[in-house]
């Protein structure tokens, strides 16, 4: 066992912001709701539920208000919201009773970001600045999330330090978490270690998210490699849903309950019902109407005991 493994990890549930945004046909609020309400049941402490872009972009997440007014999870979940820019801030902050901690993003790479949201990384973060502040002052927590940290579809291979700099900002602002993207499925398990080593080292307490797509199929072993490098936060979605809508082809984050049942079976503690999670996907694979990809969805988990939960 690595000397640097951590025991216990902690797993955010993106799907109903990440994976639903992603997903062609309109999906109901009711169903929304229902899916939302059954990953509570499942043990999680930290859901994604909601992103206050504009409507036009993404009319998936529309009803943000009515989902958050109608979800019904355990008092101890603490549930997460995206927002873009100032604006979408305050669009938040008039339902800022419905949640507890505000996302903030910005990609890496220069020519991602124009084209996920029109600025450069520079004005990017002039606004992100802002809005870890007020934030903070609103006495929500504040999370930071690095797309294209591992790799862009436009520019290739991100510098490392190029990545660790824009995350110590986001630090030196306020920001308590800090998400690394591997958003188009670039990483590899060897530099993924490398850089959650680099990652752990530069932010000392804060806490280091790992969020993985599993567009090549490495997602399972780039998680991996960050657990060995000491990582003990990540992000999933049920039923592998998800992905990025820049560029095409880009294919979803590693699914939860695969990640789960890898941590359970080496031993790992979630805090999470696998059979739950797993429920909680075929829902979705039942409300979607088509059959969703994670393999613990098809085989199941491992029929023996396990004290990982």
């Amino acid at each position: 066992m690595s000397t640097h493994r951590p025991d216990r990890v902690h797993i955010r549930e993106v799907g109903p912001r990440d994976g639903f945004q992603n997903e062609p046909e309109r999906i109901a609020t009711d169903n929304k709701v229902r899916l939302i309400n059954a990953l509570g049941r499942a043990g999680f402490k930290r859901i994604e539920v909601a992103s206050f872009v504009r409507p036009d972009v993404i009319p998936q997440l529309a009803d943000r208000v009515q989902v958050l007014e109608r979800i019904d999870v355990p008092d101890d979940v603490s549930l997460m919201v995206l927002v873009p820019n100032s604006r979408g801030l305050d669009n938040a902050l008039k339902v800022r009773h419905l949640f507890h901690e505000i996302a903030v993003f910005v990609s890496a790479s220069e020519t991602h970001n124009k084209k996920n949201v029109n600025r450069t990384v520079d004005e990017t973060m002039a606004d992100n600045d802002v809005m870890v502040g007020r934030i903070r002052a609103e006495g929500l927590r504040c999370a930071a999330v690095i797309a294209t940290s591992f790799g862009c579809p436009y520019e290739g291979r991100i510098e490392l330090k190029r990545v660790l700099d824009i995350a110590e900002r986001f630090a030196e602002a306020g920001a308590t978490e800090i998400g690394f993207g591997d958003t188009t499925g670039m990483a590899n398990p060897a530099y993924a270690g490398e850089f959650f080593t680099a990652a752990l080292e530069r932010l000392p307490g804060v806490e280091v998210t790992a969020h993985f797509h599993n567009t090549r199929g490495q997602g399972l072993a780039n998680a991996f490699a960050a657990l060995e490098a000491g990582c003990s936060s990540f992000e999933s979605s049920f039923g592998e849903l998800g992905g990025c809508p820049v560029p095409a082809g880009s294919t979803g984050n590693i699914a939860t309950e695969d990640l789960v049942s890898m941590f359970h079976e080496m031993g790992v503690a979630t805090g999470l019902s696998l059979p739950a999670i797993i429920e909680a996907a075929r829902e979705a694979q039942s409300v979607l109407g088509r059959t969703l990809t994670s393999h613990s969805l098809i085989a199941g988990p491992v029929n023996w005991p396990s004290s990982a939960a």
